[in-house]
Protein backbone atom coordinates (compact mmCIF):
# COMPACT_ATOMS: atom_id res chain seq x y z
CA UNK A 1 0.00 0.00 0.00
CA UNK A 2 1.30 3.64 -0.79
CA UNK A 3 -0.58 6.58 -0.79
CA UNK A 4 1.84 7.61 -4.04
CA UNK A 5 -0.05 6.44 -6.37
CA UNK A 6 -2.64 9.25 -6.36
CA UNK A 7 -0.62 11.35 -8.23
CA UNK A 8 -2.52 13.51 -10.17
CA UNK A 9 -1.10 14.15 -13.85
CA UNK A 10 -0.52 12.88 -16.93
CA UNK A 11 1.28 9.35 -17.95
CA UNK A 12 3.92 11.19 -19.86
CA UNK A 13 4.92 13.08 -16.63
CA UNK A 14 4.95 10.17 -14.94
CA UNK A 15 7.99 8.82 -17.07
CA UNK A 16 9.52 11.21 -15.08
CA UNK A 17 8.59 10.23 -11.44
CA UNK A 18 9.75 7.31 -9.60
CA UNK A 19 9.47 6.53 -5.75
CA UNK A 20 11.55 3.75 -4.29
CA UNK A 21 10.76 2.54 -0.60
CA UNK A 22 12.26 0.93 2.01
CA UNK A 23 9.68 0.06 4.50
CA UNK A 24 10.40 -2.36 8.04
CA UNK A 25 7.35 -4.87 8.88
CA UNK A 26 6.10 -3.93 12.93
CA UNK A 27 6.73 -6.98 14.67
CA UNK A 28 8.39 -8.98 12.58
CA UNK A 29 11.73 -7.26 10.95
CA UNK A 30 11.56 -3.76 12.57
CA UNK A 31 14.13 -4.20 15.28
CA UNK A 32 17.57 -3.75 14.07
CA UNK A 33 16.47 -1.92 10.83
CA UNK A 34 17.93 1.45 11.30
CA UNK A 35 20.93 1.33 9.89
CA UNK A 36 19.61 -0.89 7.36
CA UNK A 37 17.14 2.38 6.42
CA UNK A 38 20.20 4.72 6.57
CA UNK A 39 22.18 2.10 4.20
CA UNK A 40 19.03 2.09 2.08
CA UNK A 41 19.44 6.14 1.80
CA UNK A 42 23.15 6.17 1.68
CA UNK A 43 22.71 4.20 -1.53
CA UNK A 44 20.16 6.03 -3.36
CA UNK A 45 22.53 9.13 -2.92
CA UNK A 46 25.00 7.45 -5.41
CA UNK A 47 21.72 8.06 -8.33
CA UNK A 48 21.08 11.17 -7.91
CA UNK A 49 17.66 11.36 -6.28
CA UNK A 50 15.92 14.97 -6.57
CA UNK A 51 14.43 13.96 -3.29
CA UNK A 52 15.22 11.83 -0.36
CA UNK A 53 14.06 11.69 3.08
CA UNK A 54 12.10 9.56 6.24
CA UNK A 55 8.31 9.37 7.18
CA UNK A 56 9.15 10.14 10.68
CA UNK A 57 11.72 13.51 10.06
CA UNK A 58 11.41 14.42 6.65
CA UNK A 59 13.00 15.09 3.77
CA UNK A 60 16.01 17.19 1.82
CA UNK A 61 13.54 20.28 1.92
CA UNK A 62 11.48 20.72 5.88
CA UNK A 63 10.09 23.03 8.19
CA UNK A 64 11.39 24.26 10.76
CA UNK A 65 9.27 25.07 14.03
CA UNK A 66 12.07 27.81 15.00
CA UNK A 67 11.58 30.09 11.90
CA UNK A 68 9.14 32.70 11.51
CA UNK A 69 6.36 33.08 8.37
CA UNK A 70 8.85 36.05 7.44
CA UNK A 71 12.27 33.73 7.43
CA UNK A 72 10.21 30.92 5.86
CA UNK A 73 10.51 32.97 2.39
CA UNK A 74 14.04 34.03 2.27
CA UNK A 75 15.44 30.45 3.41
CA UNK A 76 16.21 27.95 0.56
CA UNK A 77 19.51 25.43 1.34
CA UNK A 78 18.36 22.19 1.73
CA UNK A 79 19.62 19.83 4.08
CA UNK A 80 22.97 17.86 3.09
CA UNK A 81 22.05 14.22 2.34
CA UNK A 82 24.19 13.19 4.99
CA UNK A 83 22.24 15.15 7.70
CA UNK A 84 19.13 13.58 6.74
CA UNK A 85 20.70 9.98 6.71
CA UNK A 86 22.18 10.38 9.91
CA UNK A 87 18.67 11.43 11.45
CA UNK A 88 16.92 8.43 10.63
CA UNK A 89 16.86 6.92 14.52
CA UNK A 90 13.35 5.00 14.37
CA UNK A 91 11.93 2.07 12.26
CA UNK A 92 9.91 3.82 9.58
CA UNK A 93 9.56 4.15 6.00
CA UNK A 94 12.55 5.94 3.87
CA UNK A 95 11.97 7.03 0.38
CA UNK A 96 14.12 8.26 -2.58
CA UNK A 97 12.63 9.97 -5.75
CA UNK A 98 14.05 10.14 -9.14
CA UNK A 99 13.08 11.79 -12.28
CA UNK A 100 13.99 9.42 -14.54
CA UNK A 101 14.05 5.48 -15.18
CA UNK A 102 17.68 4.89 -15.32
CA UNK A 103 18.27 5.85 -11.99
CA UNK A 104 15.67 4.30 -10.29
CA UNK A 105 16.10 0.56 -12.29
CA UNK A 106 20.37 1.34 -11.21
CA UNK A 107 19.08 1.83 -7.62
CA UNK A 108 16.94 -0.98 -7.56
CA UNK A 109 19.52 -3.16 -9.05
CA UNK A 110 21.71 -1.77 -5.81
CA UNK A 111 19.31 -2.70 -3.48
CA UNK A 112 18.85 -6.00 -4.91
CA UNK A 113 22.77 -7.28 -4.48
CA UNK A 114 22.61 -5.54 -0.89
CA UNK A 115 19.83 -7.78 0.18
CA UNK A 116 18.69 -5.62 3.29
CA UNK A 117 15.62 -8.05 4.35
CA UNK A 118 13.44 -4.87 4.36
CA UNK A 119 10.12 -4.64 2.31
CA UNK A 120 11.28 -2.81 -1.05
CA UNK A 121 8.13 -1.09 -2.97
CA UNK A 122 8.45 1.13 -6.09
CA UNK A 123 5.61 3.26 -7.34
CA UNK A 124 5.54 4.30 -10.80
CA UNK A 125 3.07 3.78 -13.96
CA UNK A 126 2.83 -0.09 -14.25
CA UNK A 127 4.34 -1.00 -17.82
CA UNK A 128 7.40 1.11 -15.88
CA UNK A 129 7.83 -0.76 -13.36
CA UNK A 130 7.63 -3.84 -15.10
CA UNK A 131 10.34 -2.89 -17.12
CA UNK A 132 12.71 -1.76 -13.88
CA UNK A 133 12.09 -4.48 -12.41
CA UNK A 134 12.90 -6.79 -15.23
CA UNK A 135 15.78 -4.79 -15.96
CA UNK A 136 17.20 -4.42 -12.51
CA UNK A 137 16.65 -8.90 -11.93
CA UNK A 138 13.86 -8.35 -10.02
CA UNK A 139 10.56 -10.38 -10.19
CA UNK A 140 7.81 -8.41 -9.37
CA UNK A 141 5.87 -9.77 -6.13
CA UNK A 142 2.39 -7.66 -6.33
CA UNK A 143 1.19 -4.81 -7.92
CA UNK A 144 -1.97 -1.72 -6.76
CA UNK A 145 -3.48 -0.03 -9.04
CA UNK A 146 -5.10 3.59 -8.45
CA UNK A 147 -8.82 3.79 -9.93
CA UNK A 148 -8.60 7.82 -10.42
CA UNK A 149 -11.01 9.90 -8.51
CA UNK A 150 -14.70 9.16 -8.69
CA UNK A 151 -17.80 11.20 -8.13
CA UNK A 152 -17.83 15.12 -8.58
CA UNK A 153 -15.22 15.77 -9.63
CA UNK A 154 -16.10 19.07 -11.28
CA UNK A 155 -15.46 20.15 -7.62
CA UNK A 156 -11.51 19.07 -7.60
CA UNK A 157 -9.13 21.92 -7.76
CA UNK A 158 -8.09 22.70 -11.36
CA UNK A 159 -5.17 20.41 -13.38
CA UNK A 160 -1.69 22.20 -12.07
CA UNK A 161 -3.10 22.43 -8.89
CA UNK A 162 -3.70 19.42 -8.48
CA UNK A 163 -0.81 17.98 -10.27
CA UNK A 164 1.58 19.52 -7.90
CA UNK A 165 -0.55 19.33 -4.44
CA UNK A 166 -0.92 15.61 -4.95
CA UNK A 167 2.60 14.77 -4.96
CA UNK A 168 2.28 14.44 -1.29
CA UNK A 169 0.31 11.51 -0.57
CA UNK A 170 -0.91 12.57 2.72
CA UNK A 171 -2.79 15.84 1.58
CA UNK A 172 -0.07 18.23 3.64
CA UNK A 173 -0.33 20.40 1.00
CA UNK A 174 -3.10 23.05 0.75
CA UNK A 175 -5.08 23.71 -2.90
CA UNK A 176 -4.74 27.36 -2.03
CA UNK A 177 -1.11 27.51 -1.21
CA UNK A 178 -0.49 25.71 -4.38
CA UNK A 179 -3.22 28.19 -5.89
CA UNK A 180 -0.80 31.03 -4.32
CA UNK A 181 2.80 29.58 -5.61
CA UNK A 182 1.12 29.40 -9.17
CA UNK A 183 -0.03 32.51 -8.83
CA UNK A 184 3.80 34.72 -7.58
CA UNK A 185 5.31 32.23 -10.32
CA UNK A 186 2.87 33.78 -13.20
CA UNK A 187 3.41 37.62 -11.51
CA UNK A 188 7.06 37.21 -10.77
CA UNK A 189 6.99 37.25 -7.38
CA UNK A 190 8.78 33.63 -7.47
CA UNK A 191 10.57 31.68 -9.72
CA UNK A 192 9.68 28.40 -10.58
CA UNK A 193 12.87 27.02 -8.41
CA UNK A 194 12.02 28.73 -5.06
CA UNK A 195 7.84 27.99 -5.41
CA UNK A 196 8.66 24.38 -5.58
CA UNK A 197 11.00 23.93 -2.91
CA UNK A 198 8.30 26.30 -0.83
CA UNK A 199 6.03 23.16 -1.68
CA UNK A 200 8.00 20.48 -0.97
CA UNK A 201 8.57 21.89 2.56
CA UNK A 202 5.29 20.57 3.57
CA UNK A 203 5.59 17.02 2.24
CA UNK A 204 6.91 15.60 5.32
CA UNK A 205 7.25 12.00 3.85
CA UNK A 206 9.87 12.91 1.07
CA UNK A 207 7.83 11.85 -1.66
CA UNK A 208 7.20 15.54 -3.61
CA UNK A 209 9.13 15.53 -6.42
CA UNK A 210 10.71 19.38 -7.16
CA UNK A 211 12.30 18.91 -10.57
CA UNK A 212 8.94 17.39 -11.73
CA UNK A 213 7.27 20.63 -9.78
CA UNK A 214 9.65 23.08 -11.52
CA UNK A 215 8.73 21.40 -15.16
CA UNK A 216 4.89 22.45 -13.94
CA UNK A 217 5.44 26.16 -12.77
CA UNK A 218 7.94 26.48 -16.11
CA UNK A 219 4.40 26.09 -17.94
CA UNK A 220 2.51 28.06 -15.48
CA UNK A 221 4.95 30.88 -15.91
CA UNK A 222 4.14 30.41 -19.86
CA UNK A 223 0.56 30.21 -19.62
CA UNK A 224 -1.72 33.73 -19.55
CA UNK A 225 -4.60 31.15 -18.11
CA UNK A 226 -4.83 32.33 -14.36
CA UNK A 227 -5.01 29.73 -11.67
CA UNK A 228 -8.92 29.54 -10.92
CA UNK A 229 -8.99 28.06 -14.80
CA UNK A 230 -8.73 24.64 -15.95
CA UNK A 231 -5.24 25.56 -17.26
Amino acid sequence: MTNTLHRHTTKERLKKDYIVFAIPSRGYNDAGSVPKLQDFLRRAVHYGPVNLGDAAHGALLRPSKGLTPLAHWVRSEPLRHREVIAGVDTPTTAAAVFDNEAAAVDFMRALRQADLGLSINLSAPVEEAHRCCRKAGIVRHSVEYSLRAMGKTDLLPEGRVLELATMCGHGMISFDFTRKMLDWVREGRRNPKQASEYLARFCTCGIFNPARAVEILEEARASPHPTHSNA
